[in-house]
């Protein structure tokens, strides 16, 4: 295990090249498709992803609804949109649009579906960002989001954050304990319900993670989240690595397989809601 930490360790490219790369295809397309699906978006209806990322919800709108699209994707770092359009398939008709959540630059009412996949949980003010989602659609438009769960629903984030935390810095486990910060659904419902959407659904559903070798998920995990931007852990010498690899496959051994795979559930907190057409 010892000789795979340094290779691993040196994934080529920055966050955002990486992220595409890597977590985009097992993490967050297949969890992107069930978004989509969920909102349904129609010919003629005009979508925004909201903390889009590399674009992976809005390619996939857009292949739903062909080069007639209307798709927007916002996101604030400019680092994850450069790659979003250096990605984008010849023909898609997407504008990627910078901009802050919590204040973004686009019109009243200019949207018929708004999709936030796993973003909410990271807003600073999470109730200021849905008055913004409400704001940007239209009468009757629909909200559609998700947010990973607690992190004790999720075996592999929850062994990384403790190993994590143990080896290298408390604030580099709280990281992963920040994606399930938004796991109460009392919580949830009040804050979508304040900003004046209806018809507020909330749902569980499951899936599961796989990933080559627990190496892979710790290193890929490590790069491709702001986790490489903490110098406790970009900085951690190769002993402590090793250990820190050696215990994350520890606490996931009945989810490695013989061939090295690691394959371990994962619940998210889906959403979805509609803007209120006044009379």
């Amino acid at each position: 295990m010892s000789e795979q930490t340094p290779r691993e360790w040196q994934l080529v490219g920055n966050l955002a090249e990486n992220y595409e790369r890597y977590l985009v295809p097992a993490i967050f397309r297949p969890w992107a498709i069930g978004l989509v699906d969920l909102a349904a978006p129609q010919q003629g209806e005009r979508l925004l992803d909201i903390a889009c990322g590399t674009g992976v919800v809005a390619r996939i709108a857009s292949e739903r609804l062909g080069p007639a699209a209307k798709v927007t994707g916002l996101d604030l770092n400019p680092g994850m949109l450069a790659v979003a359009g250096s990605v984008t398939p010849a023909g898609a008709s997407i504008e990627w649009q910078q901009g802050n959540a919590e204040g973004m630059p686009l019109p009243d009412e200019g949207f018929d579906v708004v999709l936030c996949q796993q973003g909410l949980q990271f807003f600073p003010n999470k109730a200021t960002a849905l008055r913004e989602m409400n704001r940007v659609l239209a009468p009757g438009g629909r909200l559609a989001l998700s947010a990973w769960r607690d992190i004790k629903h999720i075996p592999g984030y929850l062994a990384l954050a403790e190993t994590l935390t143990q080896y290298v810095s408390p604030e580099s486990g709280g990281f992963l304990q920040m994606l399930g910060s938004l796991d109460d659904p009392a919580e949830l419902r009040n804050l979508i319900e304040e900003a004046g959407f209806t018809d507020v659904t909330i749902r569980v559903e499951s899936g599961e993670l796989r990933f080559s070798s627990p190496e892979a998920f710790v290193w890929e995990i490590v790069q491709c989240t702001p986790l490489v931007w903490m110098t406790p852990v970009t900085q951690a010498d190769e002993s402590t690595r090793t250990n820190l690899v050696n215990d994350v496959a520890s606490r996931l051994q009945e989810y490695v397989h013989d061939d090295r795979s690691l394959a371990f559930p994962i619940e998210a907190t889906v959403v979805t809601a509609k803007k209120e057409v006044k009379r």
